[in-house]
């Protein structure tokens, strides 16, 4: 069986509501250039077929910036990095209910609060808390948090608050962590997943390419994202932050960034596949070519540390492509 071949069978598969292999992932992952543009398009076919025309467009609040007690060689708000990056504690509800009302109007769908710590204290949670039920009250707007590891009791309250999605990344793949990471383990953010799959919340997760990994850990992370199956995938291109342990990696290339999108299509249907931060700055078309390739959602108006697209101009670059926001 010839590529193409492999290609069409395995679109197939998805559409009768089979589930590929693993091995025909890495067949698929592992495609010719030749045929690179076949498994982008055929990609684009899952995901409108399972998800339509709507792209998901979220924004971020940063809520809690730098000083980071964990050491992902990544990051930029990692307190074991001086990368000279501003830092601030929580803010009072009123300044994130502004912001929050500003997504809505420029038309994200959700609000995602984020906060740089290993896991939030029994304080600042209730200070989370009372954020998201100013939210709920003055907005309406969807809210999704990323607030590290959490207990049993703080997530059963987050879904009494209506937050709808929780995220939390694996980062990269299981074999290639602890290379990432050494104040936590990968079965501890697996730990996090399941506490939040018990309490109600959708999951939201992905990770960092362009980490140095190789394309079969790019793999390895496929398949357990597949198996965990979340409501939606985020992927972050590797932006290099000066300071960190990763200021000099090389930038993956553009058809590795394309192949692991359309991939991740073909084990996940339904899911949201958002292409987070680095698309402005590792792809020369702001993600248009990933949206026509397996993704289906975007970040906009910037991210944790660094900015991004005004949203009307990502509004135009989605209208561009024939697809709505």
């Amino acid at each position: 069986m010839n590529e193409r071949e492999l290609i069409a069978q395995c679109k197939e598969k998805v559409f009768s509501g089979e589930q590929i292999s693993s091995d025909e992932a890495q067949k698929l992952l592992s495609v010719s250039e030749e045929n690179l543009k076949f498994l982008a398009l055929s990609a684009n076919e899952i995901t409108r077929d399972f998800n339509g025309e709507k792209v998901d467009v979220e924004q971020l609040n940063n809520i809690k910036k730098n000083a980071c007690s964990e050491d992902c060689t990544f990051c930029g708000q990692s307190a074991f990095f001086d990368t000279g990056i501003e830092t601030y504690q929580l803010p009072l509800p009123e300044e994130v209910v502004i912001k929050a009302r500003k997504a809505k109007d420029e038309g994200a769908e959700s609000y995602c609060l984020v906060a740089a710590w290993r896991q939030p204290s029994d304080n600042d949670f209730k200070k989370v808390c009372k954020i998201i039920s100013e939210i709920n009250e003055k907005v309406g707007i969807s809210v999704e948090c990323s607030l590290g590891f959490l207990t049993v009791e703080q997530a059963k309250k987050l879904k009494e608050l209506k937050v709808k999605r929780y995220n939390h990344n694996l980062e990269t793949a299981k074999s290639k962590f602890s290379e990432i990471c050494t104040t936590h383990t990968y079965e501890d953010r697996l730990q996090t997943l399941k506490i939040a799959r018990d309490a109600g919340l959708e999951l939201c997760t992905g990770g960092i390419i362009g980490l140095g990994e190789t394309r079969e850990q790019r793999l390895e992370l496929i398949l357990e994202l597949a198996r965990l199956f979340p409501e939606e995938v985020t992927i972050n291109i590797l932006v290099p932050v000066p300071g960190t342990p990763l200021e000099l990696q090389t930038p993956l290339e553009k058809s590795e960034i394309v192949r692991m999108f359309a991939t991740i299509r073909f084990l996940l249907p339904e899911s949201v596949i958002k292409i987070s931060g680095g698309r402005e700055t590792q792809m020369n078309d702001n993600g248009e070519e990933l949206l026509l390739s397996g993704a289906n959602g975007i970040i906009t108006s910037g991210y944790l540390t660094m900015g991004g697209n005004e949203a009307e101009k990502d509004k135009l670059m989605i209208e561009k492509i024939g697809l709505k926001s």
